[in-house]
């Protein structure tokens, strides 16, 4: 069965024909990186402008690549929050549109459950697992049942890791994205050169990291000859800790030993190679999807809706997007 994917949730333009949940058959990503750059971050406004110049392009090229056509598609699978309003209501309208023109089924679908299904398009992990989705807008721990069943264990209180990355990139005079130049500056530097605080909020799994940023800002005004490179280096190292902290302290917990790991901040080298060494120390099952996976894409939401599909899940024409849409298990 084929899915017609599609994802406008932040400043990308996604759209991805997967079969049966597992297969690509084709990914079409369009970035905005150009047009946001020079503002060190997303304009809101200036990102749902664009998804409306791209939305039918990069659907047609999915199409194109995958060479079929309406006809040839079972369901359309359509991220419809959280995210940015304005962006997640053109993928919405137009994913209406084509669905109710056409007499194709519509299933909406959380952001959040997209990147944990991105592991689906290339592994089989065994329920339950532990997923770790971190990005630019959310970090967030969960449990992980079966398909469609989902328990919330941690999340930030503040601002999201990604976040954090773009922010003090931004204040290191680095460009936008934050999270890859970081990544690629800190290979240069001393992770050991400054401390950074690594926020530890006691009886909770939860993450907070406005204060590595602040703890930054403060070091950058203090010191401003520093070595950028291990400024870069050093908060790496400090968020990487926290996030890897947290996984291990909650595989403790729920006696589940397979991690998943998902999102932007997901296809960090320093990440992937501090987790990769703690999963071996610590017997831990990890999975981690190919970069291109990582980051937001139409493939990942095109697996979780056939899913919902499989189940019944169907949404209305009366879907409206949502910006705050907390992951809940799909029977409520």
């Amino acid at each position: 069965m084929l899915i017609l994917g599609i994802d406008t949730s932040c400043d990308d333009t996604g759209a991805a024909i997967v079969e049966d949940g597992t297969k690509i058959i084709s990914n079409v990503v369009s970035s905005q990186d150009e047009i946001h750059e020079k503002y060190g971050g997303i304009v809101p406004e200036l990102a749902s402008r664009r998804h409306i110049e791209l939305i039918w392009p990069v659907v047609t090229e999915a199409m194109t690549r995958a060479h079929i056509t309406f006809n040839d598609i079972g369901a359309i699978a359509v991220t419809h929050g959280p995210g940015l309003i304005g962006s997640l209501l053109i993928g919405v309208c137009f994913a209406k549109s084509i669905s109710f023109v056409n007499q194709i089924p519509l299933v909406a679908v959380n952001h959040l459950e997209g990147h944990i299904h991105a592991i689906f398009l290339e592994a089989s992990p065994d329920f339950p697992f532990i997923a770790l989705v971190v990005s630019g807008g959310h970090t967030s721990i969960y449990r992980v049942d079966d398909f469609g069943v989902y328990r919330e264990i941690g999340r930030t209180r503040d601002d999201a890791a990604g976040e954090a990355y773009d922010k003090v990139a931004k204040l290191l005079g680095f460009g936008f994205p934050g999270g890859p130049i970081i990544d690629a500056i800190a290979l240069k530097g001393d992770p050991l050169a400054m401390t950074f605080p690594k926020a530890n909020i006691a009886g909770s799994f939860d993450f907070s990291f406005s204060g590595i940023k602040t703890s930054v800002m403060n070091y950058v005004k203090k010191n401003p000859g520093s070595k950028k490179e291990d400024i870069a280096a050093s908060f790496q190292s400090s968020v990487t800790e926290v996030l890897i902290e947290r996984i291990s302290e909650v595989v403790k917990a729920e006696g589940v030993k397979r991690v998943v790991l998902s999102g932007g901040v997901s296809a960090n080298s320093a990440l992937r190679e501090k987790i990769g060494h703690r999963a071996i120390k610590e017997g831990i099952e990890l999975f981690l999807p190919s970069l291109y996976l990582c980051t937001d894409n139409a493939a990942m939401i095109a697996s979780a809706g056939y899913h919902h599909f499989k189940q019944g899940n169907f949404a209305k024409y009366d879907l409206n997007p949502k910006a705050y849409l907390p992951l809940v298990s799909a029977t409520g």
